[in-house]
């Protein structure tokens, strides 16, 4: 059972029989759901919403904008650096990241640096703190922090996307920020790389690339007023951003269930992120699982949140919900969930709000 992660160990008739109804009725649900394809996000009181999506490999595109995605809210780049003997160079990066944007069409596309450590590379960058891994990776050598160690590594990853630049719209997107002064660090190496690639007569786009941070740190997102003024947009990371909050690892099974994106603290970082990013008028989205999952849709626009990103399966789904939606009912509800003073009854506040949709 896909629905709810559920393996049945050698079901019988009865069992077989009312798994084929189910998904005869999973195909005529999402049927209905191919329908909205081509039908704009707006809420039933005129709320405008963006519908982007996550990718992990340039072979998804297809499916994206057959889903109707309004653009790349997220593309992954470790694709490129896994299960392979060297790092990518600049060029090879440059070529994939152009058969992107040509499949997108016209589509905005946020390329996020590199997000992983040097454990997880099968190849050495001689860097002795790079190749020991580390006894607690998540909190480690990874991410921003890894690519200003190896500023070969950024340069030919920032040199790819200022080149690919010139060929439609994109965003740069650093993972794990937890300081100002790493955007600021990382914008003036694209500056300079820029200026180079210039001066040899190689085409760049103009303006340069917008440059934004994940918030996906209590620490990013509790200085995101102070983040707002060194990047043109910020992208809500809420799994990590849950995890990091809560001191939960959900792949540790004696804690998972602690594992809440509802906790008030998480909700409070989103909303403090959201409103930084609206008094300095640049955008935030939402990236994060929840982001998919229709049950937090009227929560996240209630917040504020009109910028979705998520797996290109849950689009159609997240849109039916959207347009099914009043905005100021939504608002009322968050308004609602921020005074609750724990994560279930902010769970049972949503589920009721969602019987009368």
């Amino acid at each position: 059972d896909g629905g709810d992660g559920h393996v049945i160990m050698r079901p019988n008739a009865e069992g077989i029989t009312e798994a084929r109804r189910e998904r005869a009725r999973f195909r005529r649900a999402r049927r209905r759901l191919d329908k909205l394809r081509d039908l704009p996000a707006v809420t039933r009181d005129g709320g405008d919403i963006q519908l982007q999506v996550n990718l992990e490999l340039p072979a998804e595109v297809a499916g994206a904008i057959e889903a109707g995605a309004e653009g790349v809210g997220l593309l992954r780049t470790e694709f490129m650096f896994m299960n392979r003997e060297t790092p990518p160079d600049a060029e090879e990066q440059y070529q994939t990241l152009v058969k992107l944007l040509a499949g997108t069409g016209d589509r905005p596309v946020t390329v996020r640096t590199l997000d992983i450590g040097g454990d997880k590379l099968s190849y050495s960058l001689d860097d002795e703190a790079s190749d020991k891994g580390s006894p607690n990776p998540a909190l480690g050598l990874r991410a921003i922090r890894f690519s200003l160690r190896h500023r070969d590594l950024l340069s030919a990853q920032l040199e790819a996307i200022l080149r690919a630049s010139a060929h439609g719209q994109i965003r740069v997107l650093l993972p794990m920020i937890t300081t100002a002064g790493e955007v600021r660090r990382t914008r003036a190496l694209m500056r300079r790389i820029a200026t180079r690639l210039v001066r040899d007569g190689v085409a760049v786009g103009d303006p340069l690339p917008p440059l934004g941070a994940m918030v996906e740190t209590p620490a990013a997102a509790l200085s995101a007023d102070r983040l707002v003024s060194e990047c043109d947009f910020l992208s809500l990371g809420t799994n990590d951003l849950t995890m990091y909050t809560l001191a939960v690892d959900r792949g540790d099974d004696h804690v998972a269930d602690l594992y809440d994106p509802l906790h008030p603290a998480v909700l409070r970082l989103i909303q403090f992120t959201r409103e930084a990013g609206a008094r300095a008028d640049i955008p935030v989205n939402l990236c994060g699982e929840i982001a998919g999952d229709p049950r937090f849709t009227a929560l996240l626009l209630g917040l504020g949140l009109t910028d979705l990103s998520m797996a290109a399966a849950s689009l159609p789904a997240v849109k039916q919900r959207i347009r099914k939606l009043d905005l100021g009912r939504a608002q009322r509800l968050a308004e609602d969930a921020m005074r609750e003073p724990d994560a279930r009854r902010i769970a049972a506040l949503i589920d009721e709000f969602n019987k009368t949709i």
